[in-house]
């Protein structure tokens, strides 16, 4: 699992303590520093390399969003405030999330999860076209745009493209590395190509003559995906 590398600033010494703790109880975040205003923020940004931004805004000599808009390429960023008016200008400035203070755990927690979700897809859009597989002894390139569906096959996977099929001796948890953001898993052993998907029947995707099952606990996502993406042909 990746960690992003996280940055709390924020001049209550507080605050930081309790952002401090919210990031040690999650696996996926590491604290790469804390920051009591924006100026020390700002030093630490031209020395070290940092994923995510919890970012108070009312700080002094410097806010927060004033920070935000003197840099060329910024962190990620959480906003951190007491003040509800600040919103619109957050969102302006595409930050993540806009908590407000008193910040429950819970709440914390569903703006890391969407931090890191945004992180997995950056990753996964710059995966390359082609992958290299291993079919009966000869490693052949595919084109993912040619890849229809993928199954499992206990320790194989068949991957299903426009003209042919291929056993390939690898595990599902791999493929799901290497996949492209077009494609969704909607099954424990079923990935699709959203572009090659020609109906949707209940939970039934239909691709060509196959068919195949979105499983009842990735019926939401999937179908929340496929509209998302306005990938589904027409």
């Amino acid at each position: 699992m990746m960690k992003l590398k996280c940055v709390i600033t924020d001049d209550e010494p507080i605050a930081r303590k309790g952002l401090q703790g919210y990031v040690e109880k999650l696996d996926f975040l590491t604290l790469a520093g804390t920051c009591e205003d924006a100026l020390s923020l700002n030093t630490l940004l031209k020395n070290h390399e940092v994923d995510l931004l919890f970012l108070d805004i009312e700080m002094p000599y410097l806010s927060g969003i004033e920070l935000l808009q003197s840099l060329a390429t910024p962190p990620k960023v959480i906003l951190t405030t007491a003040y509800e008016q600040y919103a619109l200008k957050g969102y302006e400035l595409e930050v993540i999330d806009y908590l407000l203070k008193p910040i429950s755990f819970d709440r914390f927690l569903k703006a890391a999860n969407k931090a890191v979700g945004l992180f997995n897809n950056d990753q996964r859009s710059t995966i390359s076209d082609d992958v290299f597989v291993k079919v009966d002894g000869k490693i052949i390139k595919l084109a993912w745009q040619n890849v229809l569906f993928i199954e499992a096959l206990e320790n194989y996977v068949c991957i299903h493209t426009s003209t042919d099929k291929h056993i390939v001796h690898i595990t599902m948890k791999s493929i799901l590395d290497q996949i492209p953001a077009n494609f969704i898993q909607v099954h424990k052993s079923s990935i699709v190509n959203i572009t090659a998907i020609d109906g949707i029947n209940g939970n039934i995707l239909e691709i060509g003559s196959d068919r195949i099952t979105v499983s009842r606990s990735l019926k939401e996502s999937v179908m929340e995906k496929i509209i998302n993406n306005k990938l589904l042909k027409r």
